[in-house]
């Protein structure tokens, strides 16, 4: 009787320790493609070299209408 608890207890154990195993395989694997996604959004939506290439064109335009703005003002006085 002993020998079958036992042979029983072993059993269950092992069934838990394998389910246990394939759901960290599984929950591994979900925040592996979470991680592919999150880097994939940050690469697509604003890369960084794009948005300095932005900035630096919105500076020179600014710059040039503050040169044209200071002309203006100094031609009138």
């Amino acid at each position: 009787m002993i020998e079958a608890f036992i042979s029983a207890a072993v059993a269950a154990f092992t069934g838990l320790v394998a389910i246990n195993t394939r759901l960290n395989n599984r929950i591994m694997e979900v925040d592996k493609r979470m991680d592919r996604v999150e880097l994939r959004m940050a690469e697509r939506y604003v890369p960084k070299e794009e948005l300095a290439g932005a900035l630096a064109k919105m500076e020179d335009h600014m710059i040039r209408i503050e040169n044209k703005l200071d002309q203006i003002v100094f031609k009138q006085h």
